[in-house]
C-alpha cells in the first residue's frame, strides 16, 4: 500500500507537473531546499542514530514482558501506562502499529489497552519524539509527548467504560518463557539513547564534538567485540529495514511540505488555523484524522504549515490525530474491530486531539 502511494505520488510530480510555468519551478526549488535543509541538519545526528535505536529495540530487546502486561488479568493501573508508553519499546512506527494491535487485541487484550497502545504508538517512537523536538522546539516535542501518552489513556479508559470489555486471557501463553534482557543489552541501548540527546544539546562545538566521539567510540567497541555475530547482524537487518521503510516517505513528506510553503494561501491558513481557539485545533484535528501521514512525514508538512501561520493549538492536534489514524487505517480498524467500536474511537480521537491543541493553545 505505502509503496504504491509512494510510486503515484512520484508519477504525479515528474510527469503531469507543469514544469514550464514559472511558479511551479520555484515551487519545486523550494521543496528541494528544504529537503536539502532536512538531508544536512536532521538525518545524520537525529534520524539515523535514532533507527540504529529502533533496531536495537527490535533486534536485542524482549517484547514478551511488555505484550503480557496488557492481558486482561493485568491491573488497570499497570496495563494502560503499559499500553501507552508500550509503542517506544516496542519500535512501533505507523505502518506496523495496525497488525500489532490486531494481534494483541484478538489474543486477549481488552479493547481499553489496546486501543491506548493504538493511539499511542507511532507518537512516542524514538525517532517521532526526537524529530518533532529537534524541528519543532523541545516545547512542542514535549507536549506532544505528554498529551499523547495522556490522551492515548483517555481514550482506552472512555472504550472500556463504553463497551464493558476487558479482554480475556494472555496475550503471551505462561509456558512462553523467555530469559531477561542482560545488562550489556541495556548498556548499548541507553548509550545509544545518550548519543542521541547529546547531538541536540545547544553547546559549544568543541564539547559537542567530544561528546559524540566518546560515546560514538564506546558504542562501536560494544558493537564489535560484546555483540554476537549474529546479533549484531539481527541489530544492523533492524536498522536497515527501519531507514528503507521510514526516509523515502519521510523525504517525499519534506519535498511537498516545500510546495506546500509556496502554493498554499498564507491568508487561508492564517483563517482557518490561525487561532489558539477550540474551532481551530478541531478542524486541525479532523484534517488529520482524514490525512494520511506515513512514518514522521507529519513534522515536516506541520513545520509547512506552521510558517504559513497555524497556530500552536491547531499545531498540536494536527500532529496528535494525524500520527494516529487515516483514511486507509480506519478502514483497516474498522474490520479489525467493528464499525461501533471503531467510529466510537475515531471520534475519541478527533474530540481528544482538539481538546490537547485547545489547551496548549491557551497556554501560550
Amino acid at each position: 500500500m505505502k509503496e504504491l502511494v509512494l510510486i503515484v505520488s512520484l508519477f504525479l510530480i515528474f510527469y503531469l507537473v507543469p514544469f514550464d510555468n514559472p511558479a511551479v519551478n520555484e515551487s519545486i526549488l523550494n521543496g528541494l531546499k528544504m529537503l536539502n535543509e532536512y538531508a544536512r541538519e536532521h538525518v545524520l545526528l537525529c534520524l539515523v542514530p535514532a533507527f540504529f535505536i529502533a533496531g536495537t529495540i527490535s533486534a536485542l530487546l524482549k517484547k514478551e514482558t511488555i505484550l503480557k502486561l496488557l492481558s486482561a488479568r493485568t491491573k488497570r493501573y499497570i496495563s494502560y501506562p503499559v499500553a501507552a508508553t508500550g509503542g517506544a519499546v516496542l519500535a512501533v512506527c505507523s505502518c506496523t502499529i495496525l497488525p500489532l494491535f490486531g494481534g494483541i487485541y484478538k489474543k486477549g487484550a481488552g479493547i481499553g489497552p489496546a486501543t491506548t497502545f493504538l493511539f499511542a504508538g507511532p507518537a512516542i517512537n524514538i525517532s517521532a519524539v526526537f524529530l518533532t523536538a529537534r524541528v519543532l522546539g523541545w516545547d512542542l516535542g514535549l507536549a506532544r509527548l505528554i498529551a499523547t501518552l495522556t490522551t492515548a489513556i483517555l481514550i482506552g479508559l472512555v472504550m472500556e467504560v463504553i463497551f464493558q470489555e476487558r479482554g480475556t486471557g494472555d496475550i503471551v501463553n505462561s509456558s512462553d518463557q523467555s530469559s531477561p534482557d542482560d545488562l550489556r543489552t541495556w548498556i548499548f541501548f541507553f548509550l545509544q539513547l545518550t548519543f542521541l540527546v547529546f547531538s541536540t544539546l545547544k553547546v559549544s562545538k568543541a564539547l559537542k564534538i567530544w561528546l559524540l566521539v566518546t560515546t560514538g567510540s564506546i558504542i562501536l567497541y560494544m558493537a564489535l567485540f560484546m555483540l554476537k555475530r549474529d546479533e549484531r547482524a539481527h541489530w544492523l537487518s533492524e536498522t536497515l529495514d527501519f531507514a528503507k521503510r521510514i526516509l523515502p516517505y519521510l523525504f517525499l513528506g519534506v519535498f511537498i511540505a516545500g510546495i506546500l510553503t509556496k502554493v498554499v494561501s498564507e491568508r487561508l491558513i492564517t483563517l482557518v488555523l490561525g487561532r489558539n481557539d477550540f474551532f481551530s485545533s478541531l478542524l486541525a484535528s479532523i484534517i488529520g484524522a482524514f490525512t494520511y501521514f506515513a512514518t514522521l512525514t507529519e513534522v515536516p508538512i506541520v513545520q509547512a504549515l506552521q510558517q504559513l501561520g497555524m497556530a500552536k493549538g491547531p499545531t498540536l492536534a494536527l500532529l496528535m490525530a494525524g500520527n494516529s489514524i487515516s483514511l486507509p487505517s480506519m478502514i483497516v480498524i474498522t474490520k479489525l474491530i467493528g464499525k461501533r467500536r471503531a467510529f466510537v474511537y475515531f471520534g475519541l480521537v478527533v474530540f481528544f486531539s482538539a481538546i490537547s491543541g485547545f489547551v496548549y493553545g491557551l497556554m501560550g
